[in-house]
């Protein structure tokens, strides 16, 4: 009887341990991500598939947390296409190794107090709809921020790089 006790303390302590260390990994990346809110300036280059060409055009962005969530609201805005503009909702997952949909590969502190952060989901991509795999790669810094989409499709080697918005920080 004392073993079995023994045994669910350890377990318990485990328990609160490895949910210790999620809440740890989720504030993290809450905090990361807070550092770069604010009102960016920048440009979106996308590979077009139709083309096989680089396009590039100007790009806003202003990123702003959801009071007492793990959500975030990204508005783009692009000056000379309206008709692109639209708002994504990143949501970092309660154990921090989501976000949104985007498995967490890794979290690397870079020179300057910048942060790069990688994620990757199967999904689909191209004109086509092929299977992929599909790489973000987040770097967040206090003066500039960038995102780049890289697209490995199913039975290929080579990633391609989708699209890329680099951005500087706008001073109020």
């Amino acid at each position: 009887m004392k073993q079995l006790k023994n045994i669910l303390i350890i377990g318990f302590c485990l328990l609160i341990a490895t949910l210790t260390q999620a809440q740890k990994k989720s504030s993290r990346l809450i905090n990361d991500f807070m550092k770069v809110e604010g009102n960016w300036t920048g440009q979106l280059t996308y590979l077009d598939y139709s083309s096989g060409k680089p396009y590039t055009m100007s790009a806003e962005l202003e990123i702003k947390r959801i009071p007492n969530t793990n959500e975030f609201l990204f508005v783009h805005t692009y000056p000379k296409e309206k008709s692109a503009n639209k708002t994504d909702t990143i949501t970092i997952s309660k154990d921090g190794q989501y976000i949104g949909k985007e498995k967490l590969v890794s979290r690397t502190k870079l020179p300057k107090g910048n942060m790069r952060i990688i994620t990757e989901k199967e999904g689909k991509d191209g004109n086509d709809g092929k299977k992929a795999t599909i790489r973000q790669t987040y770097i967040l810094g206090n003066t500039s921020f960038s995102t780049q989409k890289d697209v490995l499709f199913s039975g290929e080697t080579t990633w391609i790089k989708r699209h890329e918005y680099v951005y500087k920080k706008q001073h109020d």
